[in-house]
């Protein structure tokens, strides 16, 4: 089959576009997909860079949020069939445990993301357990599926169950272009939320407004701490960082009292500096977040179908173009999601 494979660790130069890569056989509980679609993700880089704990073994298939075509399957799987459209949960677990049965399927022990350890989407053919599947919406093309698994479920899982966003709130969201900021957008104002968006370009920040953020703040131009008190002088009741090092600090102190900090990803770096008493004085909350429930995907598909939420794709390029799709989404020139298209 058609694939871009990780050869080495680092730089773009180690994905490599063969023709020749076997095709995964499904077990009995599995669902082979003809892939059509897969969207990158800044996971995807820290993968291909090595600068994860947790590598792969080489040579790895990269691609988290996945849309296709059923074309095969286990002989225990009784609920897809070929030709069914589906998209792929991109979280990995063992099923059967306590944290799977209930409903904390991000949290069991063998908890993996497509692409991370397991084979991904960059490629023609893609193998799953069954129950990582959920039929595609209708209303959405392929690019559009792909766009939204691992973004808004994870952005979801930040906003609606760590942070239990109400709509007097009001929300700091960092890098609302990126995939996860356009989620937070929409999904902070889904629930009636007043959204302060950052952004690094004047096109991006218009962008932020047209997708519903009420207040934009340049974050190369302008000191967000200082503009987000000039809009809410005793600060946000939430803030959204995925950004790391450089943005921690600055994100608890746009927080009033009481205030939390939902976090998750470090495309600037692991460690942060902070005053622990501004913590514990304004008994702010630090909540980490990873991904989130498979079952929480089924809820918002059924948004996207209902066009509560609308996908934002912003570039689409050809599977062999890998490299290059990576060094645009690295270059920050995308207000959405980069997408691959495989058939």
């Amino acid at each position: 089959m058609r694939a871009v494979i990780l050869e080495d660790f680092g730089g773009t130069e180690n994905l490599k576009f063969v023709e020749d890569f076997p095709v995964p056989e499904p077990k009995e509980d599995e669902v082979l997909i003809k892939v059509k679609a897969v969207a990158l993700n800044h996971l995807d880089i820290w993968v291909r860079m090595g600068a994860l704990a947790v590598k792969p073994e080489l040579p790895h298939i990269l691609g988290s949020d996945v849309s296709g075509v059923v074309v095969g399957k286990g002989s225990l799987v009784k609920n897809f069939k070929e030709g069914d459209e589906v998209i792929v949960a991109p979280g990995l677990s063992c099923g059967v445990c306590y944290d799977c049965q209930s409903g904390n399927d991000n949290h069991c022990r063998y908890y993996d993301i497509l692409g991370l350890k397991s084979k991904g989407g960059y490629a023609e053919f893609l193998s799953v357990p069954a129950r990582n599947l959920i039929p595609k919406p209708k209303n959405l093309s392929f690019e559009e599926a792909a766009s939204y698994p691992l973004a808004f479920l994870t952005v979801w899982n930040a906003l609606v169950k760590k942070a239990e966003l109400k709509p007097h709130h009001r929300v700091l969201i960092w890098g609302g272009s990126s995939g996860v900021g356009v989620a937070g957008i929409q999904i902070a104002k889904l629930f009636g939320a007043y959204v302060i968006a950052t952004a690094g370009s004047e096109e991006k920040l218009r962008k932020c407004r047209e997708l519903g953020a009420d207040e934009v703040i340049h974050h190369y131009e302008e000191d967000v701490v200082s503009r987000v008190r000039e809009m809410v002088r005793e600060g946000v009741d939430v803030a959204v960082d995925h950004v790391g090092s450089q943005t921690f600090r600055k994100s608890v102190e746009s927080l009033r009292k009481g205030g939390k900090l939902v976090f998750f990803g470090t495309t600037t770096g692991n460690l942060a500096e902070i005053d622990i008493r501004y913590i514990f004085v304004r008994e702010i909350s630090l909540q980490g977040v990873y991904m989130g429930s498979r079952a929480d995907l089924f809820k918002i598909t059924e948004l996207f179908e209902r066009g509560l939420l609308k996908p934002v794709v912003d570039k689409v390029f050809p599977l062999k173009e890998a490299r290059e799709a990576h060094r645009y989404l690295e270059a920050s020139k995308h207000f959405g999601k980069v997408v691959l298209k495989v058939n």
